[in-house]
């Protein structure tokens, strides 16, 4: 895998993150992940901020580590990493807001778009759900 921790600097790629409202949004997401995570944020690869991390391993026998929570300011949306998916999230995806999703990815345009409570409660949920999954799989 080519996404790894890495001793980039999370404050100097923040600070270069778009324009300012999305740079604001960003360290508010930054804030946010770190409260509910109890980690300190960690560059993954160039481009993504990475909280905590677990071991995964596949049927396949394909295995890695991943951030436990996560997010990406990109140019068209800020990209949330939900690791444990939506399928058990359907009624809190109901309360948050405009956003769009793909398998474990949460899409953005503005935090001002969503309710922070009901996002901090996804991510709340995500991250303990992933955690009791692949406990004692830590990395």
């Amino acid at each position: 895998m080519k996404t790894r921790p890495n001793d980039a600097s999370v404050k100097d790629f923040l600070a270069k993150a778009g324009n300012e409202r999305r740079r604001g949004d960003a360290l508010a997401l930054l804030e946010l992940m770190k409260g509910v995570t109890g980690e300190e944020p960690v560059m993954w690869g160039d481009s993504i901020v990475g909280f905590g991390s677990y071991h995964y391993r596949y049927a396949s026998g394909r295995e890695g580590d991943w951030p436990l929570a996560g997010f990406s300011p990109r140019k068209h949306a800020l990209t949330l990493y939900i690791m444990s998916g939506f399928a058990k999230h359907g009624e809190l995806l109901s309360r948050l807001g405009r956003h769009r999703t793909g398998k474990s990815c949460l899409y953005i345009k503005r935090l001002e778009d969503v309710d922070l409570n009901v996002l901090r409660e996804l991510v709340e949920r995500s991250v303990e759900e992933v955690s009791t999954r692949y406990a004692g799989s830590g990395s």
